[in-house]
Parts: C-alpha cells; structure tokens; sequence
C-alpha cells in the first residue's frame, strides 16, 4: 500500500488529529515511554491540552529495567507539565519476557521479594500500590494492563490514548495501522477500537525518523531524551536507536550498550536476571548460537533430531513448553497436505516467508529461544492469571485461548 501525499505535512497533519481526538473525547490520555517518538507526541498533545485548558492523564509504565537517563527524561517531562497532566507513572509487578534464558523465560518488574536485587528504587511519585487499579492482578501482563488501564481511566465515558507509534518502524506497527480487519472510528486509519470504551490514537504514525529528530532539533528548548545522543556516538542510527525494557525478544538486541552507556546501571542489571550478561555478548552473533540467519545442524544429526536435542536439553517446563508448540504446529500442518509429517527441509525462501513447514524452522525458533514460537506462526498468549481474572469478572472479549488448547494435547515423543 503506497503512501498517498494529502497537500500537508505530517507536523500539521498530526496537530489536525490531536485536535479531532480532543473535540470527541472527554478523557484523553497519552502512552508515555520516554523515547523519542512519544516524547514528540507528548509535546504535541499537551499544546493542545494547554490551549484548551484541559487536564490529560500522562501514563508511564515503568519496567524497572530502564536507563537512568530515560528516567531522568521522563521526570523532566512530567515536571515541565505537571500543572496540566493527571500523572500515572506505574511501578507494580508486572509479569514480562525475559528472551535471554531458557531457565527463568519470564521476571517480574518490581518484584517485593526481590527488592535488594531492583535495579534502582522506585520514584517518589510513582503509583506502587497493587489496590490502586481494581483490574490490576499478580501475574498481568503490559499487554493486558494497558487496555484494561483505558477502560478504567474512561470510567463512565469513553477514553482516546494516544500511542507514539510509527509505521516506518516495523512491520507489525504498518499492520497496526493499515490492518482491514481491525475496528477503527469511521475510515480514520490512524484509530484503533480497543474496546468499547478506549480508542487508541496514532497522531504520528506517518512521520519518518528525519521527522521525528527535524521535530528535536527545531525545538530544543523541550526536553528530549539525551540517551539517543550516546547511544548515535556509540555507532547506531538514528533508525536503529531504541529504547525499551531491555530483555524481551526484540530489545535484547540492544543489551550490549548497557555496559558501555551506563556501566552502573549494567552490573545491576546483569545481577537481575538470569542470562542478560550471554546475551549481551551473543545476540549479535549469527548461525547457532541464537539463531540468526544462517544455521547449520550437527554432524549425523537430521533436523528433526537436532530439534529433538534441543528440547530435551532444556529445563524440565521450557522442554514441556516448547514440546507442546511442535505437536500443535506439526498437526496443523498435517491436516493440510502433509499427512506423512513435515519434511527435515524446504525451499529456504518459502520457509523464510512461512509459506511451508520444515523442522529446520523448528530449530530456528529453539536456537532464537523464541518461546512464543512466533517463527511457527504462533501468537502470544494471555497468561493464565489474567484469564482467571477475566472468568472471575465475566468480561465479554474475544480470546484465543491457546494455552488451554496445548494443554489439552500430546507431548512430542
């Protein structure tokens, strides 16, 4: 789908959608992360909220795993426009991804019982009581907590969040947007319906990275985060700069400038979860090691039984894990022309497309520790708790419940 000029630039266009969102909707929020896309979005958005006159929620979930540059950022923001905002900066333990290790796959940001080992204490300010959101429950995860926080923030209205994402960024955030099958208001493609009462705003999405940095450097009296800065001397572009919690599937990639950008901030990190320490130093590596590009499987083995070494190598409920996913993905595929099993190999670039199975994909996703097995096709899950919690209070949404359907499987002999 070709980018179509309207006769304006993204900069105005953007102000006409912040201005729309705020003629429609009572309670506007805004998704802060401190990086540089919602810091653009921020001062955006809060131009308009002060020639209004009008109070925004400013909603930050802090991951604990941070640099404390992005924190010092994100402090600045919130006193620069404290007189205009309802704060919601989030310290609660949060269930996340931990891609860096097949023995602890998840950590909990903020974790009591792992207080002495936090990666730096938590903000005066900060929102830290587990009974402050009536939907928050142990276990939730970011995914879940975010709809959940716009529902409640709506309270009896309805709710727009502004979200800073762009679709030059990836391919799921262009599918984000461009996504026929998705609710929007009207034919507003910058919208997404996330429930029936938050609606996710994407003011931003059409703007390139050039743009977002023209926007930094034509006004530098705004606070922008100057992490970008060290991480540009460090030798990344300016389309390869990130800033996320530091060890999910795609941020670990990015674990290797701890130690040079904040050494103080990497011993602790190192000394917080399991396995951050190898994959600072092997993410960036190709073949077996974690997957990437090209592998090769051991001398005698087929890729079947490279696989079948790679599972029963791994701690007892990763191996179940993983166990689960091949017998779910083998049997899809049988039921649609492989009666006789998937075969060792195929075409490389039609396994790379995920248009045919092969074990050799297996492996790839084992190797990558990809336990969403994403490169199967797979989605993510809701966790276990949170579906408890969703039964407990009869809320009507529309799951795919894929845990429950593994369960239910055989292992893989």
């Amino acid at each position: 789908m070709p980018k179509q000029a309207i006769g304006i630039d993204v900069l105005e266009a953007s102000k006409k959608r912040i201005c729309w969102t705020f003629d429609n909707y009572e309670k506007i929020y805004v998704s802060f992360s401190g990086g540089k896309d919602s810091t653009v979005m921020l001062h955006l958005v809060m131009d308009e909220a002060i020639k209004r006159k009008r109070k925004i929620g400013v909603m930050f979930v802090d991951l604990e795993g941070q640099y404390k540059m992005t924190i010092d950022h994100v402090q600045a923001c919130y006193d620069l426009y404290e007189k205009h905002i309802e704060p919601h900066w989030i310290c609660l333990p949060i269930h996340l991804r931990n891609a860096v290790s097949v023995y602890d796959p998840f950590w909990v940001c903020w974790e009591e019982s792992e207080k002495e080992n936090w990666i730096r204490s938590k903000p005066k300010m900060c929102i830290d009581d587990e009974n402050f959101y009536p939907f928050f429950c142990e276990g939730m995860e970011f995914e879940e907590f975010v709809p959940e926080f716009g529902d409640w923030y709506a309270g009896d209205t309805t709710s727009a969040c502004f979200v800073g994402i762009r679709t030059d960024e990836s391919l799921n955030r262009y599918r984000t947007i461009t996504h026929k099958n998705k609710r929007r208001i009207g034919e507003l493609g910058w919208t997404t319906c996330v429930t029936e009462k938050c609606t996710n705003i994407y003011p931003i999405y059409d703007w390139r990275t050039e743009d977002v940095w023209a926007y930094h450097g034509k006004n530098p009296d705004r606070p922008s985060n100057k992490l970008y800065d060290l991480m540009y001397k460090a030798g990344l572009t300016i389309h390869q700069s990130r800033i996320c919690q530091p060890y999910g599937d795609d941020q670990r990639r990015g674990l290797w400038l701890f130690h040079l950008i904040e050494p103080e901030t990497w011993s602790r990190v190192v000394a917080r979860v399991n396995g951050a320490n190898s994959g600072a130093l092997y993410i960036n590596e190709s073949g077996n090691m974690t997957g990437y590009r090209k592998i090769n499987k051991p001398e005698g083995h087929t890729w079947e039984s490279f696989a079948d070494l790679l599972v029963n190598s791994m701690p007892p409920k990763t191996c179940e894990h993983y166990k689960n996913k091949i017998v779910k993905f083998c049997q899809w595929w049988q039921e649609r022309g492989y009666e006789k099993g998937i075969p060792d190999e195929g075409d490389l670039r039609l396994e790379q497309d995920r248009k045919i199975p092969s074990w050799r994909r297996v492996c790839k996703s084992l190797l990558r520790n990809d336990f969403w097995c994403k490169g199967l096709s797979f989605t993510q899950t809701k966790s276990s708790a949170y579906q408890k919690y969703l039964d407990l209070m009869k809320r009507k949404r529309e799951t795919y419940d894929l845990i429950g359907m593994l369960f239910e499987e055989r292992n893989l002999k």
